[in-house]
């Protein structure tokens, strides 16, 4: 049996083209209850069950609540928004850590055993991972809940893979949106893992409270990593891998940096940023960095930094919002769709400037 369904994202009035096969699979004998559930429930968002759902702590639910505010389906925005909307006022509970650093440097190892650590002391830990997308499939691989094997699997975890999707900065587009939802859950630290392009990743700074660059050593010239740029955002420098042959190494690394630091301005007012070696495998360094961030809050907290902070961040986000905003209704006018293919055939078969073309449509009237 296959029934023709058109993709809910598929534009209004559009034909065959978009339609897909749904083929329905035979039922067990030994169940009855029938399993076919998922193509209408997708299509008809329950925002009462959802944020229950959440408030609850139902993981299956807390994912269907990300997933919607991820769309870019116009048709779901205002039910996204609504959403966070009725769960604002149970968020803002929690520690958010960001976590950055260079492609092996064991951001996710070291993630799964600080999770594990914290989980131990009672806490509950969500992880926001962030997923480079290809550049020419714009796919991304996801593969960070298999690194997490043990991490994932844990009742007081949560861990949500996403794709950057090219947005800069390490970090999806809709991470803040997340933020809150899994706080809303009752998750008491956030951590949220950057894709780990190296001195770009500057954006994640925006949205977390505590800024954690995670250092190697032994992999070259260590001066690379002591420069200004990324290392003046951290609030804590760890040296990962500091195990086997590889201890003595990491002192020294560990060293450069606390050196370094002294002529470069800290990343938090009345905060002295410092770096720490840490190990993944063995857990060595693990309780240290966690009372580091304990310090952290409590002195940012007195002082009102850690609220101005965060007051600061939902400006920013304010601002970006409009700044999307606009240049989404910007191409959305139908001059501009008409006008755009145009000067962009015009540009590459070098008739016209790129200023001037881009003058000529910024000057068309709707």
């Amino acid at each position: 049996m296959t029934d023709k369904r058109k993709p809910e994202w598929a534009p209004e009035g559009s034909g065959t083209e978009f339609a897909s096969r749904v083929v329905v699979g035979k039922q067990s004998p030994a169940s009855s209850i029938s399993q076919h559930v998922t193509v209408h429930q997708v299509k008809h968002v329950d925002i009462t069950s959802l944020v229950e759902g959440v408030k609850s702590c139902n993981r299956t639910m807390l994912s269907k609540a990300i997933t919607l505010i991820e769309s870019n389906s116009d048709k779901h925005f205002e039910k996204g928004q609504e959403l966070l909307k009725q769960l604002l006022p149970y968020s803002g509970s929690s520690i958010r850590i960001g976590i950055t650093g260079v492609p092996g440097a064991g951001k996710s190892t070291f993630i799964e055993c600080f999770g594990l650590w914290l989980i131990e002391q009672g806490y509950r830990v969500a992880v926001l991972a962030i997923d480079p997308s290809s550049s020419i499939s714009k796919g991304s691989i996801l593969g960070d809940k298999t690194r997490m094997e043990l991490l994932s699997r844990h009742a007081d975890s949560f861990i949500r893979p996403s794709p950057n999707a090219g947005v800069l900065g390490g970090v999806a587009r809709k991470t803040r949106e997340s933020i809150l939802l899994c706080e809303a859950a009752g998750y008491n630290v956030i951590l949220i893992e950057t894709v780990g392009v190296g001195q770009s990743e500057t954006t994640v700074r925006s949205m977390v409270d505590f800024f954690l660059l995670m250092q190697i050593a032994g992999a070259g010239d260590e001066l690379q990593g002591i420069k200004k740029g990324i290392i003046e955002l951290a609030d804590l420098i760890v040296v990962n891998k500091a195990d086997g042959d590889n201890i003595q190494r990491a002192e020294l690394a560990k060293q450069e940096y606390n050196n370094a630091l002294h002529y470069l301005r800290h990343a938090t007012e009345a905060w002295v940023t410092k770096a720490v070696t840490c190990s993944s495998v063995n857990g060595t360094g693990i309780k240290e960095i966690w009372e580091i961030i304990q310090n952290f809050k409590i002195s940012t907290s007195k002082s009102g930094i850690f609220t101005q902070r965060r007051t600061t961040q939902n400006t920013e986000w304010f601002n970006t919002l409009i700044n999307e905003s606009v240049l989404h209704s910007f191409y959305q006018q139908s001059r501009i769709k008409e006008s755009l293919p145009i000067l962009q055939k015009k540009i590459s078969i070098g008739e016209l400037p790129v200023a001037m073309a881009v003058a000529e449509l910024l000057n068309q009237k709707t």
